[in-house]
């Protein structure tokens, strides 16, 4: 080690130390939090870990045990009081392919073996805040927060939508954060050549790709889903008629989906032969697999079955999640499962699935949600 790198260690470790501790739901041993920290900022010894909890408690942190350690409420990281408290985690549920888990994504990922999962199809939090307890709880009363209720609009209720542009400086950082530590325990898990494809938004996007890449993926690209939105297109608030032919901000028209993926092991047609995975799955011989999918809203049908407020349709779903297992095999894994739609489109079109999912309210509507989804027949007009 440098001198250079040698001076700057302590404060590396430190951040580490607080990232990986404030992604969590649970206490971690010395050793726990010393192989995260490993991952994220590289390797760091357990006694290294243990001279910065001891310094720091109670401080910073509350130890529950001899050697087990939690990171304080009220600590100033800022990250952990985005995580709602929950109680004990449910048995998994198990369906014909596929298996949801109640639980945190960042621990569960930590318990998976190396090389397991071939694929990723995710539409997580694009932050923390808006699935911080407060604001779920306001969600669900129907007002406030940081969730817009749109009107309702030719007799149809919208769902609702983040306010993205309300969050603040701090809490973009945090997205940054999120992703990235998400990146590191990841990669591991994923075979050579794994997708990973995780849905965002065009405000915060670049946020989330700059995270992915920071933590080792390797850019791809992005599917632009076309679909109406009644993200923007406002005029000025409180000042309509005096600024009748102002929009604030562009009325959004598309989803970006980030593309990433795990860096393979020699030529693409050496990582299909040995894991299976590298490319994507055309939709038929003769046709590639595009970037611009035509997709309608979530039709209230499909709602019905499943009423999460970012609900995307089985018609979209399931064209990108058989496109993600080239040569269809392998599995799918959805780390913030929802309703668990990602996993009803992974058994509409045969393939084996995971989801984990840490809210008790989104475990309990996927359980009941999967099977009823993956039977579900789209209206053609959706995916046309």
């Amino acid at each position: 080690m440098t001198e250079s790198q040698s001076r700057h260690a302590p404060g590396r470790v430190r951040d580490g130390i607080l990232q990986v501790m404030s992604l969590t739901s649970k206490p971690l041993s010395v050793r726990e939090i010393g192989e995260r920290v490993s991952q994220v900022v590289g390797h760091t010894s357990d006694s290294s870990v243990r001279s910065y909890l001891r310094l720091n408690t109670p401080r910073m942190f509350i130890r529950e045990e001899r050697g087990v350690y939690r990171l304080r409420s009220d600590s100033s990281s800022g990250v952990q009081a985005a995580l709602p408290p929950y109680g004990r985690w449910h048995p998994p549920i198990s369906f014909e392919r596929a298996t949801l888990h109640h639980s945190d994504c960042f621990d569960w990922l930590s318990q998976q073996d190396d090389n397991t999962i071939h694929a990723v199809v995710t539409d997580p939090p694009y932050g923390l805040h808006e699935y911080t307890h407060e604001q779920q709880a306001k969600l669900r009363r129907g007002k406030g927060g940081v969730w817009r209720v749109p009107p309702s609009f030719d007799g149809h209720l919208r769902s609702p939508l983040p306010r993205f542009t309300t969050l603040t400086s701090e809490q973009l950082d945090h997205i940054h954060t999120f992703f990235f530590v998400w990146t590191r325990l990841l990669i591991p898990k994923l075979v050579p050549g794994a997708h990973v494809v995780v849905a965002s938004n065009p405000l915060v996007s670049y946020i989330v790709s700059t995270a992915l890449s920071d933590g080792g993926l390797e850019r791809r690209g992005e599917i632009v889903r076309l679909t109406m939105t009644l993200r923007g297109g406002d005029r000025p608030k409180a000042a309509h008629a005096e600024f009748s032919e102002v929009s604030v901000m562009p009325r959004s028209m598309w989803e970006p989906w980030v593309v990433y993926r795990k860096p393979i092991e020699g030529r693409v047609q050496d990582n299909l032969r040995t894991w299976k995975t590298g490319g994507f799955r055309r939709p038929c011989p003769d046709k590639p697999f595009g970037d611009v999918v035509h997709s309608s809203p979530t039709r209230k049908t499909e709602r019905d079955l499943a009423p999460h407020p970012n609900l995307k349709p089985q018609s979209f779903l399931r064209r990108l999640v058989r496109s993600v297992l080239p040569l269809g095999e392998g599995v799918v894994l959805d780390p913030f499962a929802g309703a668990g739609s990602t996993l009803a489109a992974a058994e509409a079109v045969g393939y084996e699935s995971v989801g984990v999912e840490r809210d008790e309210l989104y475990f309990a509507m996927a359980s009941e949600a999967v099977p009823k989804l993956a039977l579900f027949s789209p209206n053609c007009s959706q995916s046309e």
